[in-house]
């Protein structure tokens, strides 16, 4: 850029010459300055605007857009989730069989023995026996034996069901020792066969179910069960019972329930008794996070007479499982054989009529669980037509055995119970149950020979890795209703059982054990003549293998 600026200087002081030249004619004069040109604009006139903004358009557009439907393909690959350890509970060591073999005071001999097969995809199969007998020299012919042998088995498909089957034989044998207490009879000679009595009973049964979840979430169950009994005095009795039984799940966690059942009994003794009852049982059950609700009902039939009954229960959680409240009825046709008349009674005579205790029973109560405590509490309202209750023989058949008749009466009763399960340390476990009768008979005097109060407890404590076994069990009762020598209403002493156990394990197949009953040698007459044993001890060996 200089270098241009340099040659244009140049060619303009080389050209000065030349215009001096062509003007040399011109006057010459003396020019002063006296201001610099100063130029200045005039003055203009200002011209104001006011801005304005533009009228608002409100009118709405309204656009409509056409999307093409497409169907996009999303994969979803599945999340990596990392399992997090659990810590488990120590698992006890199985056995297959069991053995335990024990001598006592007054002369007891015990053994109870099972032995088990399992094949979990084919078969299991369980053996058990079992022998009790004491004989108490001190009172003549207060002694009895108890014996039963008894199999049973499953075997399951491939397809998703299994079939099983039970044979068992009990031989109860006891004494009509009341003799001894009757001074009527003091110092007469007893043979021992004239009060002896022995129920023997053999029982079948074979069922089929189903052992695999079906495709429907249908449960189902069908079996048979059959009995003959007899006793020493010429009475026999058999049983045929029937049922069926169906659940379909909704949703997982509901059911709907229906049973179908058909129970006969034959009874022959002179003269012989039919005892036979039809029950259809529908039910549906509702299990809610704060509630659980089973609406049901029984329709039984006996001699073309029908009965209905409520099978209904509602439980609300209150405070989650900490604190539940329910409410409830219920009611059915409870048999009385001479089964279920001599396991409750063993000193009963052997000729006794079947009945069915027609009864309906509403209760309301609350439970729950506090971790180491669980409790329940109920209340409730009983009416019971036909129940059976128990009344020496007068006059006796036989003046040597002294044996109970069976009466029926229509009875109100008012109930009330509870129960206590703590387990405030590992290895301690203390249980407690109480139940309160108040019966009200509409001809009878007294509830006879039924106990109106009725108290268990006991305490376990496993200690040393569960090798050893401490065990304290109380036991009471009210003294029973009866009628005494003179025919007038009384009851009997009661109940107050205190007993002892300990069983130690020296290693894992091999121990011992020790149990003494009735540490205050109390000899309660749960029935009229016939007192209990009073204190007792039965020591012994057990094995496991």
């Amino acid at each position: 850029m200089n270098s241009i600026r340099h040659i244009f200087v140049l060619i303009a002081a080389l050209s000065l010459p030349l215009f001096s030249t062509a003007q040399g004619n011109l006057p010459s004069e003396n020019v002063t300055v006296l201001k610099n040109f100063e130029a200045k604009l005039a003055e203009a006139e200002r011209v104001e605007i006011q801005p304005e903004l533009p009228s608002t358009d409100t009118v709405r557009l309204t656009q409509v857009y056409t999307l093409p439907f497409k169907t996009l393909s999303v994969d979803y690959p599945p999340p990596r989730i990392r399992p997090i350890a659990m810590p488990r509970d120590e698992v006890q060591e199985g056995y297959n069989g069991y053995l335990k073999l024990g001598v006592g005071i007054p002369t007891t001999f015990y053994a109870d023995a099972s032995y088990h097969l399992f094949n979990d995809e084919l078969y299991d199969l369980g053996l058990r026996f079992l022998h009790h007998s004491t004989n108490n020299k001190k009172v003549d012919n207060q002694r009895f034996m108890f014996n039963q042998v008894g199999v049973d088995g499953n075997y399951y498909f491939d397809q998703g069901f299994a079939v099983n089957g039970r044979l068992q034989y009990t031989s109860d044998i006891v004494h009509f020792y009341g003799y001894n207490f009757d001074p009527d009879l003091e110092g007469r000679p007893i043979a021992t066969e004239d009060i002896r009595q022995n129920f023997s009973t053999l029982d079948l049964g074979v069922g089929i179910f189903n052992s695999a979840r079906t495709v429907a979430d249908f449960n189902y169950s069908a079996d048979a069960d059959l009995y003959f009994m007899s006793d020493s005095y010429g009475a026999t009795e058999r049983g045929f019972n029937l049922r069926a039984k169906g659940t379909k799940w909704v949703n997982e966690l509901h059911s709907i329930d229906i049973g179908l059942r058909t129970d006969f009994t034959t009874y022959e003794d002179t003269a012989k008794q039919n005892l036979n009852n039809f029950y259809l049982t529908p039910s549906f059950t509702f299990h809610g996070e704060f509630l659980k609700a089973k609406l049901g009902g029984i329709v039984a039939s006996h001699e073309d007479e029908f009965f209905l009954y409520p099978d209904a229960q509602v439980t609300a959680n209150i405070i989650g499982s900490s604190l539940a409240a329910f409410i409830g009825a219920e009611g059915n046709l409870q048999k009385n054989t001479f089964r279920s008349l001599s396991d409750y009674n063993p000193f009963i005579v052997s000729r006794v009529e079947l009945r069915n205790t027609d009864y309906l029973h509403f209760y309301g109560g609350v439970q729950g669980n506090l971790k180491v405590l669980e409790y329940s509490g109920q209340v409730g309202y009983q009416q019971a037509d036909d129940l059976a209750m128990y009344l020496v023989e007068d006059p006796p058949e036989n003046d040597v055995r002294k044996r109970f008749v069976v009466l029926y009466d229509s009875v109100s009763i008012f109930n009330i119970r509870g129960s206590l399960t703590a387990r405030p340390l590992k290895g301690l476990e203390i249980i407690g149950t109480v139940n309160q009768n108040f019966y009200d008979p509409a001809n009878q005097e007294k509830a006879w020979h039924l106990p109106s109060l009725t108290i268990n407890g006991s305490i376990l404590y496993k200690t040393l890795e569960d090798q050893l076994l401490l065990k304290t069990e109380i036991f009471v009762e009210n003294g029973v209703p009866y009628l005494n020598a003179d025919g007038i209403a009384d009851n009997l002493n009661g109940l107050f059982d205190l007993s002892l156990g300990a069983e130690y394990f020296f290693s894992d197949n091999f121990g011992a054990f020790v149990q003494i009953n009735n540490l205050l040698d109390n000899k309660r007459r749960r029935w009229d003549f016939y007192p209990t044993y009073g204190m007792n001890v039965l020591v012994g060996a057990s094995a496991r293998f």
